[in-house]
């Protein structure tokens, strides 16, 4: 499972002064390689995709001898004789029926088939894509909403998948009937296929002028409509702070903003992709009637049988039809490959930078931290870490303290790798933390973050899953350091209590000293706290500051802390401001020098009082 503090948006993963989250639009991929990528993922199950291809053709071909049975029969009558020759009608009659029920067994397996082939591709993609995002470094998901990404998984590969299941039948079956048609027509009246000539290329010329002019439409709602569920999900996050603050008509007034430009960019994109469809029928009828005129001339003129004429206008009819209903699906097909940008938009964000090929896996970690000479903007041209230097020894408990934006929670996104520094280094145990491997520099911390996030599970899933393997006294053992054994207790269910929706039957404070609880239970030998005890009481916050400084005994430390009274104790305090640190020492020192840690102090407790 993906990191929590690297898919879950908060303000972790969001950094400080990082800039506004944007709209997720798909780059534009030039339509021959959209259809290849897709072909790709049919390609990946093919017994399906050959089994569809046959049904489809042989679903076609019987359907399709239907009308050269039809008009034997009606050769068959001499009209000038008035005999029937009712052996030829019977026999004609009896093949059609066979061949209508088996091109209607096969139809019916053809769209079972391409249901499963659909069905394991839109699988295929939503794993391609939320594996991506996995690998997708921080500053990705500092740029997007995560409604607009979930949207992309969810709406957009729907709708490639409905493309797939029933756009995609239709284009083979098209394909396979105008074909076969077409070569029927040739053997009846050669000279009645001309008309086409004219009205295929017509029709061709039409949707392709149409197709431009659809797609950049479909693409734009594809855009607003996971703008718009961006805006939801992050409102619907926030409904106590929405109501708090009696922002609902505010709320409502945006949400019918985003509402309207989704529903004008669905409506224009609709309503153009509409009008394909009767046009390229018009272009169609009026092939069909020059069909009937000439045809009805060489009749007179004897060049063609009664009943090849009727099989000749059938034909005609099944030749068009294709064509026409190919036409009706452009607007849909044009919202597939919308969606399909966007898909492979996801799929192709480049992932975090891999290790260097030399690099080292941390062991033996023993937590003395460096940083040395660190510079770090996350918008080039403006500087939130500069020229920072300090020293964490091992089993140390070092607090970084300052004003909002001083770059605090950047230090920790600097240590954990989430971004890499523009200058400098940054060392655990005398190595560059860029010479390690991510993975076990990352396994060498725990985390307790202030925006608290809690999994879908039981209580003991969530308490253990850094340590999947901890026995049930582990998890015990944690929870009654964290002080929230004697709460799980008192449910009905213990330690078996499923938790559901992050954890929203608990209190914020419970949720607090659970993920507590699991950062206790880790063998990490370094603890990131981010304000971890901002949602306790005072006096449940000294007993998990005692509990927490046994528990992690030898283990280096380092705090984010608001509350400066929860960071005397500490080893050594960072004063940030501007990005700097501007004063370090322990909390009696600092108060000595009355300088800018002294200011903050003071400042608070008069606030306090």
């Amino acid at each position: 499972m993906a990191n929590p503090t690297m898919i879950g948006g908060g303000r972790y993963a969001r950094g400080e002064n990082n800039g506004d989250t944007r709209r997720f639009e798909g780059k534009k991929i030039n339509r021959g390689q959209l259809l290849m990528r897709l072909w790709r993922y049919l390609g990946r199950n093919r017994l399906l995709l050959v089994l569809s291809i046959f049904f489809s053709i042989s679903s076609s071909v019987l359907a399709l001898y239907g009308p050269k049975l039809s008009g034997e029969a009606l050769n068959a009558i001499d009209v000038k004789a008035g005999m029937v020759d009712f052996s030829i009608v019977f026999r004609c009659a009896l093949l059609m029926a066979v061949c209508y029920i088996g091109s209607a067994i096969l139809s019916y397996s053809l769209h079972f088939a391409m249901v499963r082939l659909s069905r394991q591709v839109t699988k295929q993609m939503r794993h391609d894509i939320f594996e991506n995002l996995s690998a997708l470094p921080v500053s990705f998901f500092d740029k997007y909403q995560t409604g607009d990404i979930i949207s992309t998984i969810t709406y957009d590969v729907d709708t490639v998948n409905q493309s797939l299941s029933s756009d995609l039948v239709q284009i083979l079956h098209s394909i396979v009937t105008v074909v076969v048609s077409f070569v029927m027509m040739l053997t009846i009246a050669p000279q009645l296929v001309l008309v086409f000539a004219v009205t295929v290329p017509a029709t061709f010329l039409f949707t392709r002028w149409m197709t431009r002019r659809v797609r950049p439409l479909f693409r734009r709602r594809s855009a607003r409509l996971g703008a718009l569920n961006g805006f939801v999900e992050e409102m619907l996050s926030g409904q106590k702070t929405i109501r708090a603050y009696g922002q609902e008509d505010a709320v409502l007034e945006e949400f019918d903003t985003k509402n309207d430009d989704a529903v004008q960019a669905f409506t224009k994109a609709e309503a153009n992709g509409a009008m394909t469809g009767p046009a390229v029928n018009f272009i169609n009828n009026a092939s069909l009637s020059l069909v009937c005129v000439f045809g009805a001339t060489l009749f007179l003129k004897g060049s063609v049988k009664f009943g090849d004429l009727s099989s000749f206008i059938q034909y005609s009819r099944k030749f068009s039809g294709p064509i026409n209903e190919f036409a009706n699906i452009i607007s849909e097909l044009q919202s597939a490959f919308a969606a399909a940008e966007r898909i492979f938009t996801l799929i192709d964000a480049e992932p975090e930078p891999t290790d260097l090929s030399d690099a080292t896996v941390l062991t033996d970690v023993q937590g003395d931290v460096r940083m040395e000479q660190v510079d770090f903007s996350y918008v080039p041209g403006t500087p939130i870490i500069q020229d920072l230097s300090f020293h964490a020894a091992p089993g140390s408990l070092t607090a970084t303290v300052g004003p909002t934006g001083a770059g605090k929670t950047t230090i920790i996104n600097l240590l954990m790798r989430f971004y890499d520094v523009a200058d400098g280094q940054i060392l655990v145990d005398r190595q560059e933390i860029r010479s390690l491997t991510r993975s076990s520099l990352r396994k060498a911390y725990s985390m307790v973050l202030q925006d608290t996030w809690l999994f879908h599970g039981t209580i003991y899933e969530n308490l253990a899953y850094g340590k999947p393997d901890a026995t049930m006294e582990q998890v015990v053992a944690a929870a009654k350091a964290a002080h929230i054994h004697s709460y799980i207790s008192r449910l009905p269910k213990g330690y078996d209590t499923v938790l559901s929706d992050n954890g929203s039957s608990i209190s914020k404070g419970q949720k607090q000293l659970l993920t507590i609880a699991r950062a206790m239970l880790l063998d990490a030998h370094m603890l990131i706290l981010d304000e971890a005890t901002s949602n306790v009481d005072t006096r449940t916050e000294q007993h998990i500051q005692a509990a927490m400084r046994n528990l992690m005994k030898d283990k280096t430390c380092f705090v984010i802390a608001h509350r400066l009274s929860t960071i005397r104790s500490a080893d050594h305090i960072l004063v940030l401001d501007g990005g700097q640190v501007v004063e370090q020492g322990n909390h009696d020192s600092l108060m000595a020098q009355k300088g800018f840690y002294y200011r903050l102090y003071q400042a608070q407790f008069d606030s306090v009082s």
